[in-house]
């Protein structure tokens, strides 16, 4: 099956694009596509770029991510968001072949007190939550053989993300003051991944999972704070030092984007639908993004 992967310079696309040489790529041909062959904030071009590769199936982890940047440049976003996501499910739905769609827990607005259902109603409360909400709303009125996946607090060895951001600043300070009253689960983007790669083997062995909205995260749930606690815990082995972290409010912390104070997903549905998905505790899984992220500064 050959598989066109949007983003492969983003966290996502390129965890993809790493996994595709093991094994449980096997029968898979991922053709992984940054924005220089498609560009999402060029949808005038996304057809294009289809012919040219001529996939049997469509991964599209590629989005505008800036959260607070967003609420000034919102054009920009619904252009990447919605419109280039509506353009591949179109091309696609010409082809005949699924698209799976990667989006996010900010779609609600966080008032919730148990974890959110694939089912549940939608309340972005910013710009960005709002383009990903339309391009998934987008994707569902022009192709029926989809999938879209939301996930929540993505982080990885590389690239812009929390984890590297408190290794960043952690590293020279001796204090940091972190929102406590933000809840959702860090998700390695490796875990996702191999999320992605179970749907696709599913469709390669003829048993996909029904076409509809689903969440995968790692198990678990934490806030912003406790995640930082477990990534300094993992640091002060390697620096000797640990720094302190003070808990504050969101109030504490204003932003130009409103967050989601409960993000937590449900996860239940996809699990039930897919029993080869793999998934994880959110502390197993940032052992082995920390010691990647270790072993690349070692050979850097």
């Amino acid at each position: 099956m050959r598989v066109l992967v949007t983003g492969v310079t983003g966290q996502v696309g390129g965890a993809l694009v790493r996994l595709a040489g093991g094994k449980a790529a096997e029968g898979i041909e991922i053709v992984g596509v940054g924005r220089d062959r498609l560009d999402l904030a060029e949808p005038g071009r996304i057809e294009g770029a289809l012919e040219a590769v001529r996939p049997d199936l469509v991964v599209n982890p590629a989005a505008y991510t800036a959260v607070d940047k967003a609420e000034q440049e919102r054009d920009l976003a619904f252009t990447i968001n919605r419109d280039g996501p509506s353009a591949l499910a179109a091309g696609c739905a010409e082809r005949k072949i699924g698209l799976i769609h990667v989006s996010t827990d900010y779609v609600f607005d966080g008032s919730g007190t148990r974890p959110y259902r694939p089912e549940d109603p939608v309340a972005p409360l910013g710009a960005y939550g709002a383009s990903k909400e339309a391009g998934e709303t987008a994707i569902r009125h022009a192709l029926e053989d989809h999938v879209i996946l939301r996930t929540a607090w993505v982080y990885a060895a590389r690239g812009g993300n929390f984890m590297n951001t408190m290794l960043r600043v952690g590293k020279d300070r001796d204090e940091l003051k972190v929102v406590a009253d933000q809840h959702g689960t860090p998700t390695a983007a490796v875990d996702i991944a191999s999320a992605v790669l179970a749907l696709i083997r599913a469709r390669i062995d003829g048993t996909p999972v029904a076409s509809g909205t689903y969440h995968y995260t790692a198990d678990g749930a934490t806030t912003w704070h406790g995640f930082s606690e477990a990534i300094f815990e993992r640091a002060a082995k390697v620096w000797g030092r640990r720094p302190v972290v003070h808990a504050i409010t969101t109030d504490e912390y204003p932003t130009p984007a409103k967050r989601p104070a409960y993000s937590v997903l449900d996860t239940s549905a996809l699990i039930a639908a897919l029993p080869s998905l793999p998934h994880r505790s959110w502390q197993t899984a940032l052992d082995e993004v920390f010691a990647a992220r270790m072993a690349a500064e070692e050979t850097a």
